[in-house]
């Protein structure tokens, strides 16, 4: 699975997750950033019959509660309803989430330590990270692989912080979703990072990239959409922008990995010419790692709802909001296992496979 970042919207990610638990298609690694990364973490970091009562228990913590009933009012009220929970998460913070520093001088323009520069003190995620997250079967050998990306501050370089080379703890996970100027950036070994989305907020390439290569299935669920109408208000401009801004580059990604899959595919047949006596053990060695013929099939869900062209939608922490969302997920989720398109049988040559659930979005 791969996953994005977007705050509030992550509860669609959740419930894409229930769906596949619920038919046995959990996956063997995770990678994830922002509000992915904490997603991802939950998931790998508990034993299969906990995870989704631990994304429960996370979701429910940080959801504020609704003002009115929403099965009962019309659309009017329940955008307005979100705009209080919005107003509401931007004043006071969020429970189990973050607080304002409300005696800081960051805002007026005061210097401050690097840990402190932020609007807002993650501590209280911590915490719930701690109490949700088991680091011990997370990074005992055997579970789910998780990786989560970070942005190192003072070079720009992304980091993987990747179960299978390291323990990965929760500064890691926290370093991840740390956005600024809302989030502090994350001390980690002598080094600040800031959020992973600001340098790629859909870390497909870290699965492109892996080595060696592998027949895949990779989920990759996304929270943000390129693909949008022309906006006309000031706030269908501001989420227009914000939706590009963090949308998945991954067409790029996947089109720059069929070029490599096909010079490595032309590598395999021109070392084939070679005759076995002028073969050596390294150059065979070699090969096995950049020649390999593998099929990669992509399940491309993403997050459909317009949230009345809010800018802020990522900061709407109502919780009938989180559970729209998560039953979006849960539905989406469900279509693409029916489908099971990736069990479509396609030629050895073709690299990558997309299956979009949500063609255009």
């Amino acid at each position: 699975m791969v996953l994005q970042g977007g705050g509030a919207l992550g509860a669609y990610q959740a419930g894409v997750y229930q769906a596949l638990q619920e038919n046995d298609l959990c996956p063997d690694w995770i990678v994830g950033t922002s509000i992915g990364a904490i997603n991802a973490a939950i998931i790998a970091g508990n034993h299969r019959s906990d995870r989704l009562d631990r994304l429960h228990e996370f979701w429910d913590r940080i959801a504020f509660e609704d003002q009115f009933d929403l099965h009962q009012v019309p659309d009017s009220i329940r955008q307005f309803n979100s705009w209080l929970s919005t107003m509401h998460a931007i004043t006071t913070g969020v429970n189990g989430f973050f607080t304002p520093r409300t005696a800081s001088l960051f805002g007026l323009g005061v210097p401050v330590t690097p840990e402190l520069a932020s609007f807002y003190n993650t501590r209280d995620l911590g915490t719930s990270l701690r109490q949700l997250v088991d680091l011990d079967y997370l990074n005992t050998p055997g579970g789910i692989r998780l990786t989560v990306n970070a942005l190192k501050v003072t070079t720009g370089e992304l980091t993987s912080f990747d179960t299978q080379h390291q323990q990965v703890r929760i500064e890691h996970i926290m370093a991840s979703g740390a956005l600024p100027p809302g989030f502090p950036p994350v001390r980690i070994n002598g080094d600040l990072y800031w959020d992973g989305g600001m340098f790629s907020n859909t870390p497909l390439e870290t699965v492109l990239e892996d080595e060696p290569r592998e027949d895949t299935i990779c989920f990759m669920v996304d929270l943000w959409s390129a693909a949008g109408p022309e906006p006309c208000t000031i706030d269908e401009v501001q989420t227009r922008q914000k939706d590009v801004l963090y949308a998945s580059r991954s067409k790029m990604h996947i089109d720059d990995y069929l070029r490599l899959h096909v010079l490595r595919s032309l590598v395999r047949v021109m070392y084939e010419q070679i005759p076995p006596e002028l073969r050596t053990p390294e150059e065979s060695q070699a090969l096995t790692k950049v020649g390999a013929d593998t099929i990669m099939h992509i399940v491309r869900l993403v997050y459909a709802g317009r949230d009345w062209h809010m800018a802020s939608k990522d900061i709407n922490f109502s919780r009938g909001s989180i559970k729209w969302r998560w039953q979006q997920g849960y539905q989406d989720g469900l279509q693409a296992v029916k489908n099971a398109a990736w069990l479509c049988v396609v030629p050895a040559e073709t690299g990558v496979v997309v299956h979009e659930l949500n063609p255009g979005v």
